[in-house]
């Protein structure tokens, strides 16, 4: 049965805003975790928007998200900083770290920023459209505990690892936003509470079968990395560049802890036109490569997208619209604010 309705982007972000503050979170943090949450669900993206924020609160409740926390700076050069989150909330550390590669890539058309000791960061491209609307190409990438297996191996060893490659289109974007996974936990429990399989292999199961079944993979922590052993070598190219310039946690040692906290992130951006690369001029490029994308012949009952297409379309359907919600959840989160 469907139990999904819809509501305007405002209410969404208020009753998030309520619901921080009332956990602890300042009305700064509050107000940037709302906006990144509400703008994940408005996007398609459920899974790291509403569906997600009762879990992130859970882990407000244990103290592995502290709310009154702010990240430090460690270290810093004019095209590089290195900041560490103090566990606060992610969300707020990524859009912070962001917003410092940003800033030194527009005075010297490039700065990174390595972010430690910090926490998940729910929807990954979210920092792309932050790039991509400063006139900036992004790169992200962030590690998380062990939950997909080395080629061949049995045992989750790696992590998904999600990786963001965004650059400014006219007054869109093309976003690459990619776990090292097929599909992401988030995506998975969606089809695990809806009691479907995924439309592709997703995992293995116990016996090392590839399977659809979200129930499995989940259980086993086995999700299929993209592109096989190629995916399962990125993730781990990912995780030792995270973590080795951040100097934090790699995946292996986050995986001691048992849960997903104090994890390593890194954000890279490019400002083409301090660069000496006109806006005009990048956008003539990047359509031309769009439009000979799209006028490409496809099998029957399928259309070509280029990377964030559909995320833009659904952004201006669910403005118009409301933002889809699930019933269930969202009820749940108007009783925290009683």
């Amino acid at each position: 049965m469907d139990t999904s309705k819809r509501i305007p982007l405002i209410v969404l972000q208020t009753t998030f805003t309520q619901v921080l503050k009332k956990h602890g979170f300042d009305q700064e943090k509050a107000e940037i975790c709302s906006r990144l949450f509400a703008m994940a669900s408005l996007d398609g993206v459920a899974s790291h928007g509403l569906n997600r924020f009762p879990a992130f609160l859970e882990q407000v409740a244990r103290g592995k998200v502290n709310p009154n926390k702010a990240p430090i700076k460690e270290f810093s050069l004019p095209i590089m900083e290195r900041w560490n989150g103090q566990l606060g909330a992610g969300m707020y550390n990524a859009s912070l770290a962001m917003d410092r590669a940003i800033a030194m890539a527009s005075n010297n058309g490039m700065g990174c920023v390595a972010l430690n000791n910090t926490n998940h960061w729910m929807r990954a491209g979210n920092y792309g459209w932050q790039a991509a609307e400063a006139g900036c190409i992004g790169i992200c990438f962030t590690n998380t505990i062990p939950n997909m297996p080395a080629w061949g191996g049995k045992e989750p060893k790696l992590g998904n690892n999600p990786l963001v490659i965004a650059l400014p289109y006219r007054d869109k974007a093309v976003i690459l936003d990619t776990a090292m996974t097929q599909y992401s936990y988030g995506k998975m429990a969606i089809y695990k509470k809806a009691n479907q399989e995924l439309p592709y292999d997703a995992g293995f199961d116990s016996e090392g079968k590839i399977t659809k079944d979200p129930l499995q993979v989940i259980a086993e922590e086995l999700a299929l990395p993209i592109g096989l052993w190629k995916g399962a070598g990125l993730s781990m190219m990912l995780d030792l560049m995270a973590s080795g310039l951040s100097d934090g946690q790699s995946t292996y040692e986050i995986g001691r802890q048992k849960e997903e906290y104090g994890i390593s992130q890194f954000f890279l951006c490019l400002h083409p036109e301090t660069l000496g690369i006109p806006k005009e001029k990048l956008d003539n490029k990047i359509g031309n490569a769009l439009a000979d994308l799209k006028s490409s012949k496809v099998f029957e009952g399928m259309e070509i997208n280029y990377p964030g297409e559909q995320s833009f379309l659904r952004r201006e359907e669910n403005l118009k619209l409301g933002v889809p919600v699930d019933a269930d959840i969202w009820e749940s989160v108007k009783q925290m604010i009683e």
